[in-house]
């Protein structure tokens, strides 16, 4: 009994000694695992290259950076938001503002619309020929020549004419035997518009004249020449369209919503780019029947008296309406031009959808008209909703680096950046800092990366010169030149996170469209491509600067209507979405330091 106490007792001892050491032994390893369970599930990622994913801690394999911790939860997030700190708010001066009704005075009580001087198309005369024959001499061969009625207009030799002069002249001898055929043969030569002096003159010599003069029939400028000399024309052929500028028409676009607001016979007051200070009250005469489906709005119209030909058929023009009423217009919203984003035809805001934080969204909208630094917003905003002012550009970096829906990726999804095979980056020329003092959103740089963003400009201006010309070819050809320098500029270069992040979004975007208009040369299509490629290259400069004046201008009749800009080098207004149809379309909206 004795001896089964001593095995009972020691086995209860090795029991509690097991426990001690194993159990406690598992348990330590079962919160270590615990532990190493956690960190194990941590992902780390770039903050340049957000496309890295490592399961620790490490320096990014394409820059070289120090790896963050990546987002583990998008609790509470719709599939296209996305969260910034606070810290990233601060340091990137991100402004919002609450929506509400238009506080500006003339949008509310007017109808702002803009619209060019048209030739009246009631004062347009054809000049014809009076009767068959070849030109011998044209008096007039420009086109925007005035011609004023009786104006000798040209020489003609013609069969008919030298056949008729003969018949007056064997007529005028039997004048008293037959005095009806002698009659009809004078008349013969008035209806082919011989003046009462010519045929006179013919009787008196008694000689045919081989090259009869033409006179104008009426007075205008030359819109249309349709012949030359050497030509033959048949009696009623045109020779040229001539447009009387006495009167010309006002012509405005007014959107589909403001259609029930217009009535003719209201007065619009019409002021003019080209006359500051000028303006014109007339009354409206036309609303054209028909619905442009392209454009969405419809065509009204004015006549203006032009007699000291002050008003000139394709300037730019704007026109006032006072509303009926304002109770449809209480509901008009306006946002500032800061806020919005363009891209090709499409227009962009950024929404923050929280009040307590700060949680973002794209959304496309439609705009109106601009009134003083605002849009009319025709759809896509409600009132009381904050959208981004200040900072847009630096938001939507954001949202490509998130793979969330942005400016040029609407659809979303990560985005490659085109440096995969990068190593890390070095700190050259850090030591020297550029704080670019005409954008809000600038950008620490050093002098070595402003040089290389300075080829990249060269080489847009080449290009915007280009367009300027009607050049099509010349296009391409720069267009792939830029391609070129974009890709070789050194990335090195850019030693700040933030600076490096936004660069690489704008690369990406300056290369497809200018591979885009390299692919092309139907100018057209290369104007519409040109759009994105300068707004990218205006917050390119506006970010990082070049060390050089250079001038923000913009046409509100580019893209449909609905306004285009450009970067230049000098005041002068040259536009490259019209070229010569349109010069001189345009004006200063900035000027970056």
């Amino acid at each position: 009994m004795k001896k089964y106490s001593i095995y009972i007792g020691t086995l209860a001892v090795g029991l509690i000694l097991g426990w001690l050491i194993f159990g406690g032994s598992q348990a330590s390893n079962q919160d270590h695992n615990h532990e190493v369970g956690e960190t194990g599930n941590e992902m780390w990622t770039c903050s340049m290259h957000p496309q890295i994913m490592q399961p620790e801690f490490g320096d990014c394999p394409i820059c070289g950076m120090d790896l963050i911790p990546a987002e583990t939860s998008a609790e509470g997030l719709a599939a296209d938001q996305f969260k910034l700190t606070e810290n990233a708010m601060a340091l990137a001066n991100i402004q919002t503002t609450v929506i509400g009704d238009t506080k500006d005075k003339a949008a509310i009580n007017n109808l702002v619309l803009s619209g060019t001087i048209l030739a009246n198309d009631k004062a347009t005369a054809m000049q014809t020929a009076h009767f068959g024959g070849r030109i011998e001499k044209l008096y007039f061969k420009s086109k925007g020549e005035l011609i004023k009625q009786g104006a000798l207009i040209a020489s003609i030799y013609s069969p008919e004419l030298v056949t008729a002069q003969n018949e007056l002249i064997e007529a005028l001898n039997i004048k008293e035997a037959q005095p009806e055929l002698y009659k009809a043969v004078r008349n013969k030569l008035k209806y082919w518009k011989i003046s009462e002096q010519q045929i006179q003159s013919i009787e008196q010599t008694k000689k045919v004249i081989a090259n009869f003069n033409m006179y104008a029939n009426t007075t205008g400028y030359i819109d249309v020449i349709f012949v030359e000399e050497g030509n033959h024309v048949k009696e009623g052929d045109p020779l040229f369209k001539v447009t009387n500028l006495n009167s010309v028409w006002a012509n405005f676009d007014v959107y589909e919503q403001d259609i029930k607001n217009i009535k003719t016979g209201q007065t619009i007051t019409i002021t003019l780019n080209a006359y500051a200070g000028k303006s014109i009250n007339a009354k409206i005469n036309y609303i054209d029947p028909i619905l442009n489906s392209a454009t969405r709005t419809v065509s009204i119209r004015t006549t203006l008296k032009n007699t000291d030909n002050a008003l000139k058929p394709g300037m730019l023009i704007s026109g006032q309406v006072q509303l009926a009423t304002n109770d449809d217009n209480s509901t008009r919203l306006s946002i500032p031009q800061s806020a919005v984003l363009w891209t090709g035809k499409r227009s962009v805001v950024y929404i923050k959808t929280s009040k307590e934080a700060p949680i973002f969204e794209l959304r496309e909208v439609s705009l109106g008209n601009s009134v003083g630094s605002n849009y009319i917003v025709l759809s896509g905003l409600e009132k009381g909703e904050e959208i981004v002012t200040n900072g847009t550009f630096t938001i939507d970096a954001a949202a490509q680096l998130q793979g969330k829906k942005s400016m040029m990726n609407p659809k979303g999804g990560k985005t490659t950046t085109g440096h995969e095979g990068h190593t890390a980056m070095t700190n050259s020329n850090s030591n020297t800092k550029h704080e670019d003092t005409s954008s809000n959103e600038h950008l620490v740089v050093s002098t070595g990366f402003q040089k290389e963003l300075k080829l990249v400009f060269d080489s847009y201006i080449a290009l915007k010169n280009a367009l300027v010309a009607d050049n099509p070819t010349e296009v391409q050809s720069n267009a792939k030149q830029l391609g070129k320098i974009i890709t070789e500029v050194d990335m090195k270069l850019l030693a700040d996170a933030s600076a490096h992040k936004a660069w690489m979004s704008l690369e990406k975007e300056l290369k497809n469209t200018a591979g885009a208009i390299a692919n092309t040369l139907d100018i057209k299509i290369q104007r519409d491509h040109f759009i994105g490629l300068s707004n990218n290259i205006i917050k390119g400069v506006s970010s990082f600067g070049i060390n050089q004046k250079v001038y923000e201008q913009f046409c509100p009749m580019a893209d449909g209507n609905k306004g285009a800009s450009w970067l230049s080098t000098e005041k002068i207004i040259n536009n490259p979405y019209f070229g010569e149809s349109m010069l001189k379309c345009g004006s200063i909206t900035q000027t970056i330091q």
